[in-house]
């Protein structure tokens, strides 16, 4: 499992919005999500973070209620991160969106971080 084996072997960071969305749901899950949450570095919310997110929202089209979305890409893209890692397939590992993103940073001068799920940054195997 990735959890387990490949965790280590990043340096992992989170974003306010992440612990906001580990706080929903569950109180019992959520005490427990909040703390493997502890242990990571938690990356700062600044203005030109915020400004990026807008940016995203309008010029990728995304649906008002995803917000968070366009904030996590935002943070991912903002400080330079090599990897977002994310089970929404929906509004983050999407190919097309991806496609237009990766457009839109170019023509900002940002960088794009590779977008995956879990499964997908499991490594590979020698032979």
């Amino acid at each position: 499992m990735w959890w387990e084996h490949r965790l280590p072997l990043f340096d992992i960071y989170i974003s306010p919005v992440v612990l906001e969305e580990a706080r929903q749901g569950d109180p019992v899950a959520a005490q427990r999500r909040l703390e493997v949450l502890a242990g990571f570095p938690v990356l700062e919310a600044t203005p030109p973070i915020e400004r990026l997110a807008e940016m995203y929202m309008t010029q990728l089209a995304l649906p008002g209620k995803a917000i968070r979305d366009a904030a996590h890409l935002a943070f991912a893209c903002g400080y330079e991160l090599d990897y977002l890692v994310t089970w929404n397939c929906a509004h983050i590992a999407n190919a097309e969106l991806q496609r237009r993103l990766m457009a839109l940073n170019t023509a900002s001068g940002l960088q794009t971080p590779i977008i995956c799920t879990p499964e997908e940054l499991m490594g590979v195997e020698e032979a």
